[in-house]
């Protein structure tokens, strides 16, 4: 019987190549400079995990866009429904007319939402459009003004998610005032901050606690708060994974002060973690989920859903043009089938579960791997200068994405010094060792010469 052979990355020139650096360097004339580029990789096409760039260098892709293609690029089943309903109504603005896939979507999310129902949607654009939906909503239904946010979290880039955010500096620099009434409190980090795993449970309800024993004893009137907004995983802030009994401190303190639980599934959900909704995990159930990136795999949908009783506002309070757009939800619709019919929540679990089991002895085998954490396909592996201080090793860890986008393979950083791994869903066991002796050989080059 004849061995299968791997499909893998297949690098044929220098990187960047000779198409790209011209794209490169039109960028740098036109393109404003506020992105943020890890490595030079310009992008043509993408099939399942693999995208080839413009000199037909072929990468395995194991950021998913920013966990965004959930069902892979380009999914033929996700691809035709685009197709078919840009034939047929590409955009006539849900704010000021109907149609009936915002509907049929809405009633397939909710037989999916993370807490009981009945449900209301609201359809966006994006991640921080579902975000500043979710913002002015709790303000206008509980007549309150404060927010509760945390250390660590990325929320998005507009202003009032940017408010809502504290990850790093320069996403806020030279932009205030921001939105006023948003208090940050500590996000619970157990590799960072916890000193005695033994303790873990009373340091994350320490982390919840501090809302109560402490702000609402000091500065901020319970009574005056609307909500707190959490990532149940924070992404952009390291990949830390909420401990259960945290969220559920949380859910008794905002149960016990009429707080709205406001729960960020932007990166974490849509299938990512293996649970629809990365909350679920915890058992607690939010009053409003944000939800954006896999849903549509690729097409930009935000989406806010929160209890009916909730959405109580009237016409004229909230709205978007292009929110809901057909072929938005078109592709929406083919990605919850695509996650339904190929069983990609059992995926994520098995093939995540296979990887963390494989990553576990990082930390021991080598010296710049300090932790490896996360659930599903959402992992997290962070580099440090020196283990007994945990010092971030911020240039380290950048040199190991590029040296692994040299060797084909696609991941990006977050928190100080976080890698984070986030492929499709329909990633293979494969697939992932590709990627994870690609990620351990970079790991390793740069511990040597550090």
């Amino acid at each position: 019987m004849a061995t299968k052979t791997l499909i893998g990355p297949s690098i044929k020139t220098a990187l960047p190549g000779p198409n790209a650096a011209r794209v490169l360097a039109g960028d740098e004339k036109y393109i404003s400079p506020s992105y943020t580029r890890s490595y030079p990789l310009v992008a043509k096409s993408g099939r399942g995990l693999t995208v080839t760039d413009v000199d037909g260098n072929e990468f395995f892709d194991f950021s998913a866009g920013i966990a965004v293609t959930s069902t892979g690029h380009c999914h033929p089943e996700v691809v035709a429904a685009i197709q078919k309903q840009a034939a047929e109504l590409i955009h006539m603005s849900g704010t000021d007319f109907y149609y009936q896939s915002m509907v049929t979507f809405a009633e397939r999310l909710s037989k999916i939402a993370p807490m009981p129902g009945p449900h209301k949607i609201y359809y966006g654009n994006s991640g921080a459009e579902a975000i500043e939906c979710a913002l002015k909503l709790v303000r206008y239904h509980t007549k309150r003004q404060n927010i509760i946010a945390f250390y660590g979290a990325f929320h998005g880039r507009t202003m009032g998610a940017l408010s809502l955010t504290a990850s790093k500096p320069q996403q806020r620099r030279r932009f205030a005032p921001l939105v006023p009434g948003v208090t940050h409190v500590p996000y619970p980090n157990l590799y960072r901050d916890c000193k005695n795993p033994d303790d873990a449970e009373s340091y994350a309800l320490s982390c919840a606690r501090f809302i109560e024993e402490k702000l609402f004893k000091t500065t901020l009137p319970p009574e005056e708060v609307a909500a707190i907004f959490v990532e149940p995983i924070q992404g952009e802030g390291g990949y830390l994974v909420a401990p259960t009994i945290f969220m559920q401190e949380l859910r008794r303190i905002c149960d016990r002060h009429g707080i709205l639980l406001v729960a960020d599934e932007v990166q974490s959900g849509a299938g990512r973690t293996g649970k629809w909704w990365a909350v679920q995990h915890t058992g607690v159930e939010p009053d409003i989920v944000c939800i954006a990136k896999g849903i549509a795999s690729g097409m930009p949908l935000g989406i806010t859903m929160s209890r009916a009783e909730i959405m109580d506002w009237i016409p004229g309070s909230h709205a978007s043009t292009f929110g809901g757009n057909p072929v938005c939800l078109a592709a929406a619709l083919a990605t919850l089938d695509v996650i339904e019919h190929e069983r990609l929540l059992e995926n994520s679990t098995e093939v995540g579960n296979y990887m963390l089991k494989r990553l576990a002895d990082w930390p021991a085998k080598h010296k710049l791997v300090g932790d490896v954490r996360g659930r599903g396909l959402m992992i997290g592996v962070e580099i440090v200068i020196d283990k007994k201080t945990k010092a971030a090793a911020t240039k380290e860890r950048d040199r190991i994405l590029e040296l692994a986008f040299e060797r084909g393979v696609l991941l990006l950083g977050c928190g100080p010094s976080t890698v984070r791994i986030a492929p499709p869903l329909i990633v293979t066991r494969e697939q992932a060792d590709v990627a994870m002796d690609v990620l351990e050989e970079s790991i390793a080059i740069v511990a040597k010469s550090a």
